[in-house]
């Protein structure tokens, strides 16, 4: 049996990130400065949408970025699977089969 579970969408987190950075006026190198690293690859790859902060790191970015954690992640969303030339269009997640109150916990619609 496999479990469906919502994912992070990690590109759109990555530009999530690159957006309040900037809207704040920081640089990649403010951040690198802000987490003590020596080089600022890990930011990169955040931004890319590559990796994701740790938790501990996700949490000191909300501090500096004065958002909540969950502004900064953006969730996975199932999408249609629309075939069109003959060709599938790629999802962001495996298709979910989302009970009425999972649907209402975290804003998703229901598809028959």
């Amino acid at each position: 049996m496999v479990k469906m579970f919502p994912v992070i969408d990690l590109e759109a987190t990555g530009e999530n990130i690159t957006r309040l950075r900037k809207d704040r006026g920081l640089t990649v190198r403010d951040l690198q400065n802000w987490f003590g690293f020596e080089e600022p690859q890990a930011i990169y790859k955040w931004q890319k949408g590559k990796s994701l902060p740790t938790v501990d790191n996700l949490y000191a970015l909300g501090a500096l970025l004065d958002v909540p954690m969950e502004e900064i992640l953006v969730p996975c969303k199932p999408k249609l699977n629309i075939v069109s030339n003959g060709q599938q269009e790629a999802t962001c997640c495996p298709p979910l089969f989302i009970s009425s109150f999972f649907a209402s916990q975290y804003n998703y619609r229901r598809i028959a």
